[in-house]
Parts: structure tokens; sequence; C-alpha cells
């Protein structure tokens, strides 16, 4: 899936990505919005910028994020 700027996503579950650390374990759950989705790479293994709702912003992998229906 191509995530795309400003859109709503979940992490909704851990990543298999390598660069998943453990402090990441409670962002399962929350939501945000993405801020920079690396449109110039379009590659679904690079991670992408999501602002989370009371988190801050961090930079995650897309295997651990489904859009939201609005």
């Amino acid at each position: 899936m191509v995530f795309r700027r400003g859109q709503r996503v979940e992490v909704f579950r851990k990543s298999s990505d390598e660069g998943w650390e453990s402090y990441m374990d409670e962002y399962v759950g929350a939501h945000g919005i993405i801020t920079d989705p690396d449109t110039s790479i379009n590659d679904p293994d690079q991670l992408v910028e999501v602002s989370l709702e009371g988190k801050g912003t961090h930079r995650l992998p897309q295997d651990c994020l489904r859009p939201l229906v609005e």
C-alpha cells in the first residue's frame, strides 16, 4: 500500500521490520497522520513519518500501519 501525506492511520500491530524497537510496542493502537510518506521512493519497505496523537512524530515501518476509514 502507498500512503499519502495527511492520511489518517492506526498502528495496529508490531512490525516484523528489524527497525522496530521494544519501546515502540506502546504505539500499538495509536492513531496518527502521515506527515512524510516518502513518495519519492515509493518503496513499501521504507519507513514513513507519522505524527501520533499524544506521542509525537516517529518514523515507522509500513507493515504496522493501516489506513483509518473516515
